[in-house]
């Protein structure tokens, strides 16, 4: 592709609008992950505790927003003012679990409706990260970290949600924690972050922001569809085993188990020879 139209098609990604199609992505597999959370009992419990479904459901959708305007000092509730993005999110809430014959469930299931609202919502997701990142410059410009944590939460604020979201609905999983396993999404938020915070606030990014802003969509949508299609979950686990077993100890703890088997073997083979 000539290098000025990737450009211009980069420029045009970075404006895209998210209302309404890219918010309906972002709903309709908010509303899929709380269905497929409650298993096998998912329409009895919609229709016994429609309220706490709603309330769970709504808190996966603005759970990005609702996160880190509790971590800098905003209404925690600001992110439901918007009552557009509140009344699609209802919607898409009721066709998931309240249509006849379960035919919203069905079509959102259907694997190229899923890919094409995966891929939105990827696009969405990026879009929450730089956003994230540069709300976090605004208010705190030196702080790096926060910019990264904020930029991180707004991505993927629902797997710091999930225990709340879930004891909403009467079930307590308190290791359902994300910083104790964190997911492929969270681990990319982090970096999109970091390149998102260098960009700005560094000159070791030479390339324009759409151009990078773009190699971070593709990033996103890559790997989700990886996910989908090829079953590639966690691309970043090889790297932290490696990390891990360099710098985190790994090396060492295999080195002093072998050490201690070997002792143990000695102090068996002098113990029968004394017997």
């Amino acid at each position: 592709m000539d290098p000025e139209a990737f450009l211009d098609l980069a420029n045009q990604v970075v404006k895209l609008k998210m209302y309404p199609y890219f918010d309906i992505a972002h709903s309709v597999l908010c509303a899929l992950h709380v269905r497929e959370d409650l298993g096998p009992g998912a329409q009895a419990f919609s229709r016994k505790h429609p309220m706490s479904c709603w309330l769970s459901t709504m808190l996966v959708v603005f759970a990005g927003g609702m996160l880190c305007n509790g971590l800098l000092g905003e209404p925690v509730l600001a992110p439901l003012k918007n009552t557009q993005q509140l009344v699609v999110a209802t919607v898409v809430w009721y066709v998931i679990f309240y249509t006849p014959f379960d035919i919203g469930y069905k079509a959102a299931k259907f694997l190229p409706i899923k890919i094409a609202c995966s891929g939105m919502k990827e696009i969405y997701r990026c879009k929450k990260v730089y956003d994230g990142v540069t709300h976090a410059a605004k208010l705190y410009p030196n702080a790096y970290i926060i910019m990264i944590l904020i930029g991180t939460l707004k991505g993927n604020g629902a797997g710091f949600t999930k225990l709340f979201e879930r004891l909403i609905r009467g079930v307590w999983t308190p290791t359902a924690m994300e910083f104790m396993q964190p997911s492929f999404p969270t681990k990319a938020c982090i970096v999109a972050s970091v390149i998102f915070v260098l960009d700005k606030k560094t000159d070791l990014i030479s390339a324009p922001h759409a151009l990078v802003y773009f190699g971070i969509v593709i990033f996103f949508v890559y790997f989700k569809l990886s996910s989908l299609l090829l079953g590639i979950h966690d691309p970043f686990v090889p790297f932290e085993n490696l990390f891990c077993a360099l710098f985190l100890g790994g090396i060492w703890d295999a080195l002093a188990k072998l050490l201690g088997r070997g002792g143990n073997k000695d102090e068996k083979a002098d113990a029968k020879k004394k017997d």
